[in-house]
């Protein structure tokens, strides 16, 4: 049965309204997401303390460390994804995945040394790569068309709230342990067990859409099937990771500046606080204009907040700066996204994405070992100058860009 348009008797007008009537499992997703969020940012804001600090590991080595970590997330969710899609099940990769990332989380304050935390890092990413496409999936599974938006929207918002908190408790249990790193560690271990717990109570639908990817192959299609404005925007967006290393670095410049190690967390804090209160105004404005109006004024935002972390001379100033790079992600964060999606023919849409993660990926794996390196052997002002400049690098691409054909409309 056809659930019934938006301006139609009887139908939810308000965005309250529409969150309320999103079914059980929804809500349920963005629980999970939220509890994971918790724990794996806990972790992420004081891994690279604990990698420098405690087990002596240089710049050069945090950055190979996040770089690869990342990477590999970026590329798993290719093929969790045409798994997904090829057998029809969700909740068993969605739960494998949260899995993956849960048990990971002991070997953290475990590690004696930086091998292991490289090999948690590791399968803790692989479970990101794994549960995410799945997941996005099942939300449009669970949802007539009419609630994607506010579906996701939800999803995203308690995904936020997550990414809060977890910076949050790691600076609570800081302080309450004596910044005893390894035993606030241990603290994460429990909202990801939760998060698993949460997910195994999911309750996928018998028959998904016939609208999802056919079943009969497991492909991807390269070059010739993809249009030359499809490539441009893949290295757009390859230039732009690497203006877009981990955020590692932000913690770690913050305690060069001085910020004691129990305070170092709030940085996360500020930037997912201005990212989380501005990322839905702008992706309201997005809909109505083209990408690039966005897109420039968001890069332009991130070579300041790299400009002020270069010559931030105190805590206080890495503070405004991480502000800056939770809005440049406001501003950002999907519009690259936008570009694929208009740039490739909806045949293989899917497959562009694919592709396009790959590439970004392996973008951001050289970003981070870069960092590193310039680090260690230039300073920290050094990272961040490179990253100003590759982030001017990009704004200027986008500028120059003129899209063709049926791109045009949408992202000029």
């Amino acid at each position: 049965m056809t659930a019934p348009d938006a301006s139609e008797p009887g139908a939810p007008a308000a965005a309250g309204g529409r969150y309320r009537s999103l079914p059980k499992s929804i809500w349920l997703l963005g629980m999970v997401s939220m509890f994971m969020d918790v724990s794996s940012e806990l972790v992420h804001c004081l891994l690279p303390i604990f990698m420098a600090g405690v087990l002596g590991a240089s710049m050069l080595t945090i950055g190979i460390v996040e770089g690869i970590a990342e990477a590999t997330a970026a590329i798993a969710k290719v093929f969790s994804g045409a798994i997904s899609d090829r057998f029809r099940k969700r909740k068993m990769l969605v739960v494998l995945g949260y899995g993956l990332g849960a048990v990971s989380k002991p070997a953290f304050p475990l590690a004696s040394t930086i091998d292991l935390v490289f090999a948690a890092r590791f399968v803790d990413r692989i479970g990101k790569g794994i549960r995410g496409a799945p997941r996005d999936a099942l939300v449009a599974d669970l949802v007539p068309p009419r609630q994607r938006g506010a579906a996701y929207g939800l999803r995203q918002a308690l995904d936020s709230a997550g990414a809060f908190l977890g910076p949050l408790l790691a600076i609570v249990f800081m302080l309450w342990f004596a910044s005893d790193i390894r035993r606030v560690l241990w603290v994460a271990v429990v909202p990801a067990f939760i998060a698993v717990l949460l997910a195994l109570a999911l309750r996928e639908p018998r028959s998904p859409p016939a609208a999802s990817a056919p079943r009969d192959r497991l492909r991807l299609r390269l070059g010739r099937s993809l249009p030359r404005h499809f490539w441009l925007i893949v290295t757009l967006g390859a230039v732009f990771t690497l203006a877009r290393f981990s955020e590692a670095f932000l913690l770690l410049r913050a305690q060069d500046l001085g910020l004691a190690a129990a305070h170092v967390p709030a940085i996360l804090i500020v930037m997912n606080a201005v990212y989380a209160a501005l990322a839905y105004p702008a992706g309201a404005i997005a809909d109505r204009l083209p990408a690039r109006t966005l897109l420039v004024p968001g890069l332009g935002v991130l070579v300041a907040a790299d400009v002020v972390l270069a010559l931030a001379e105190s805590p206080a100033i890495a503070f405004v700066g991480a502000a800056f790079w939770g809005l440049h992600m406001a501003l950002t964060q999907g519009l690259l996204a936008k570009l694929v999606a208009d740039a490739a023919p909806e045949a293989l849409r899917a497959t562009a994405f694919g592709i396009f993660n790959m590439v970004t990926g392996g973008a951001l794996l050289l970003a981070s070992v870069v960092a590193g390196w310039l680090w260690s052997t230039f300073g920290a002002a050094a990272t961040f100058s490179a990253g100003g400049a590759f982030a001017a690098v990009a704004a200027l691409g986008v500028l120059l860009y003129r899209p063709q054909g049926p791109a045009a409309a949408g992202s000029a």
